[in-house]
């Protein structure tokens, strides 16, 4: 049978970053020592305690359905959580899903039409394209990269980009590629922008526990933005979380009634006892996540100053664990190459829409990120 396939589905690629991880792995299987600085996973375990409330939680028998848009316990400590960063959503403003990304997918297909157009700040992280795509919207660009990936440089950009046509604007700080964490006078030309043309703001704040001497502003704190922002987060990142799968968003109550519907005949709900886990992630995690973070940023500091010792100068990341470097123009190739000759894995900015520059996750042990750099001067990389 030759089956037609859906518009929707041929409107994208595969993840880039999920397609170098693989090729990575398949070298690791042919007996390759790969060092793998494309995947945005944390190298450390999850927590302890967290994983002990999830065994506790699975004895207790928390291992059937869930409430749909997530258990009392869970929605209460992330409105506690959202308090803590000066936002106010009640428990019936928000949804629990297994992994930001399904957050993610969620509001895009409840609030994107054919054609309607959604912002995106360059480089952005690879799947806000394709949800984009796959719910028919249209895309405008704003590129930061020539301002450090800074976001109140090209404000005017950004001003120019938007319109009353506009439907959506994804904001990512601390950012996926780059690492950068936006300035409040950047949210605010953003907030004056939304309130003006009257559309509504993503605020994906999945890094938000990991900067390094700042601290980002959630966007829906801002006067005039409470009704507008999607307040996205989980645990992947800053709970080194990834494999449970468990994300959430807060939003105005009349999006929730409306995700929850696309919600409950999708995924049914986030999985209970993973649900319980998190609870305590939240409740009872706070040291861990800095240990993680002081982690990331002597990495950090360690990269900048390889690259510095090669004559390659990067922007400074302020949160996230990722890195912009520079590398030439046909960056696809350059990737490929470093991960055949070099056998290093990093993702070409290309697919972040942002030629010209590879993404490295630092997310490995310093060891690892030194024999890295090695490698990729001793095959003339840098």
């Amino acid at each position: 049978m030759n089956f037609e396939f859906a518009d929707r589905v041929t409107r994208v690629e595969p993840s880039a970053t999920i397609a170098i991880s693989n090729l990575s792995a398949e070298l690791e299987a042919d007996g390759v020592d790969v060092v793998d600085l494309s995947v945005g996973e944390p190298d450390f375990p999850t927590p302890a305690n967290i994983v002990e409330a999830g065994k506790d939680a699975m004895d207790a028998g928390h291992t059937g359905y869930a409430p749909s848009n997530g258990i009392p316990a869970l929605k209460e400590a992330i409105v506690d959580k959202f308090e803590s960063d000066g936002l106010d959503y009640g428990t019936d403003e928000i949804i629990v899903t297994p992994g930001g990304k399904q957050a993610l997918y969620e509001i895009f297909q409840t609030l994107i039409d054919d054609g309607d157009e959604v912002v995106l700040l360059d480089p952005a992280w690879v799947s806000y394209e394709a949800m984009t795509k796959l719910a028919g919207g249209s895309i405008s660009r704003v590129d930061t990269s020539g301002h450090g990936f800074q976001l109140e440089p090209v404000l005017d950009d950004f001003a120019e980009a938007v319109s009353d046509e506009t439907e959506l604007a994804v904001i990512n700080s601390p950012n996926n590629p780059t690492g950068a964490v936006y300035s409040d006078a950047a949210l605010e030309g953003v907030r004056d922008l939304a309130v003006d043309h009257d559309f509504a703001v993503i605020s994906d704040e999945i890094y938000k526990e990991i900067t390094y001497g700042v601290s980002p502003t959630s966007l829906g704190t801002l006067d005039g933005m409470g009704d507008r922002t999607i307040t996205l987060n989980g645990f992947s990142k800053a709970y080194s979380m990834t494999g449970w799968r468990l994300g959430y968003f807060g939003a105005p109550s009349d999006l929730v009634s409306q995700a929850g519907k696309l919600h409950s005949h999708s995924v049914t709900c986030a999985t209970n006892f993973v649900q319980h886990a998190g609870v305590e992630a939240l409740r009872n995690t706070d040291d861990a996540i800095t240990e993680m973070r002081d982690a990331f940023h002597e990495r950090r500091d360690m990269l900048v100053d390889l690259f510095a010792d090669h004559g390659k100068e990067v922007a400074v990341p302020e949160g996230a664990f990722y890195m912009m470097l520079p590398v030439p123009e046909d960056d696809q190739s350059w990737c490929e190459g470093a991960i055949e000759d070099a056998h290093v894995a990093t993702v070409p900015g290309s697919a972040f829409g942002t030629p010209g520059f590879a993404r490295l996750s630092y997310a490995a042990s310093e060891e690892r990120l030194r024999e890295g750099v090695e490698r990729l001067a001793e095959e003339g990389y840098l």
